[in-house]
């Protein structure tokens, strides 16, 4: 196995760090990520949060060079993200997306095995891994031979999951993994991979619009808005509503408080809860 351009993050300084980056897709007439600064401490797990064209998924894919910043810099273990060569660099970072984006040609373990097969893992090791993955996102060993059109929504994104995390990357960027998915399957998954997560010592960002998951999920949880960063807190502290003074932000976090309250107001009495 070929070893990773990730080198071991010190525990001294940040493991991610994003220094003041800007981004713009239209020659700076109108501004995707304006001059966001985060540092991501190894082993977290952290959601970005925010409507749609906040700037989330622009500022998650500037890690891996999907987008290379205008101005500002990415760091991973204090090493600059534009020194790397992006196909390796992204060898080292596990990627999903609500998409999932899975080979359709390409049986469940070819598809699991693409990053191992890059990195020069030997066939035993490959087979190996493959059934190790399939039972880690509880999916039966026999799903290995079956192609991508044969499964459900929710087993596609299983399999998505355990592509992204098969080779141990220490780094997972999560683009709205879990949107397309029905309730049910949605809470077991992110239930799952946060276990995954704890067990591995990954360091992920998610990018999510729903606050509910976000805060269930991440250790902290970052707002934006219009490219810019609303407010930066642990999910407790943003419930509380002392994280942040941003009128956006409080509204944001009352979503889930509000459904709270009525769920419980339906457990308490005959008659529909009301808003």
């Amino acid at each position: 196995m070929t070893a990773s351009p990730i080198s071991n993050p010190s525990n001294s300084a940040p493991y991610i760090e994003i220094d003041a980056v800007s981004k713009s897709y239209d020659g700076g007439r109108s501004v995707a990520v304006s001059n966001v600064s985060l540092d991501v401490q190894q082993g977290s797990l952290v959601a970005l949060v925010g409507g749609s064209g906040s700037g989330k998924t622009t500022l998650l894919k500037t890690i891996n060079r999907l987008v290379d910043p205008d101005v500002g810099e990415v760091r991973i273990d204090g090493v600059p993200v534009s020194e790397a060569e992006p196909p390796m660099l992204r060898r080292s970072i596990g990627y999903v997306f609500q998409g999932i984006g899975l080979f359709p040609h390409m049986r469940v373990a070819d598809n699991i095995a693409v990053t191992l097969k890059l990195r020069g893992w030997q066939a035993s090791e490959i087979e190996a891994r493959v059934a190790e993955m399939l039972d880690m996102v509880d999916l039966p060993q026999d799903y290995a031979s079956r192609f991508p059109h044969m499964l459900s929504g929710g087993q596609r994104q299983r399999v998505g999951v355990a592509r992204a995390i098969a080779a141990r990357p220490r780094i997972v960027l999560m683009d709205e993994p879990l949107g397309a998915l029905d309730p049910v399957t949605r809470d077991s998954l992110g239930s799952s991979y946060r276990e995954l997560h704890d067990r591995f010592g990954m360091t992920t960002l998610m990018v999510t619009h729903d606050i509910q998951e976000a805060a269930l999920m991440a250790d902290r949880i970052v707002v934006m808005k219009n490219g810019r960063v609303l407010a930066d807190d642990t999910p407790h502290t943003l419930m509380m509503g002392s994280g942040s003074d941003d009128p956006d932000v409080t509204a944001l976090m009352e979503v889930p408080r509000r459904q709270a309250e009525r769920i419980a107001a339906l457990a308490t009495q005959n008659g529909p809860a009301r808003a």
